[in-house]
């Protein structure tokens, strides 16, 4: 089979992978053939997961480079703008204010599994997309909480070490018995 012209569905890594705690590798040449190819397979595992993900990040495909992926649609939060499919290569955070939000967060790499993570509310982000193009955008409440969740994992982190009460750690399928929001 001709790799070049077939999409992969890729193996999500899991909490306690080794490729989920490193730093990802910069990206020498967003535009090249090889990072093209890569993103069509998180595209393709992406969409294969039938909506149980708003972004994937290349360390969670086994990919150690640093590409994220993400798209934040208005019915993922009721108070976010819709957010295009974006691909951000080598990407940068500045944070921009000292606000937080305490919300709600799962993880493909952590399936079945949420917990409340505090993130700074405004953000600053920049990297480059498919054709080297630097991006360069401003995002506040759920777009930043998704890009710094993404980001996350191209430095070797996953959300339960940045939750501050580990006791809100819960299953999806029990969270329906929880009063808490």
């Amino acid at each position: 089979m001709d790799r070049n012209n077939s999409m992969a569905i890729l193996k999500i890594a899991k909490m306690g992978h080794p490729i989920l705690r490193k730093k990802a590798k910069k990206v020498k040449d967003p535009s090249s053939k090889d990072v093209k190819l890569v993103v069509r397979d998180m595209l393709e595992t992406l969409e294969d997961l039938g909506g149980n993900g708003i972004g994937i990040a290349a360390p969670q495909v086994h990919v150690s480079l640093q590409i994220i992926i993400f798209e934040v649609r208005v019915e993922d939060s009721e108070i976010a703008n819709n957010i295009p499919l974006t691909v951000l290569i080598n990407p940068k955070i500045k944070i921009l204010t000292k606000k937080t939000n305490t919300d709600w967060e799962g993880c493909l790499s952590v399936p079945g599994l949420r917990g409340r993570v505090k993130r700074p509310n405004k953000i600053k982000y920049s990297g480059f997309d498919l054709n080297g193009n630097k991006i360069e955008t401003i995002a506040e409440g759920f777009h930043a909480r998704v890009v710094q969740h993404e980001f996350d994992h191209l430095i070797g982190i996953l959300y339960p070490q940045r939750m501050e009460d580990i006791t809100s750690l819960q299953f999806v399928s029990e969270a329906r018995h929880t009063t808490e929001s």
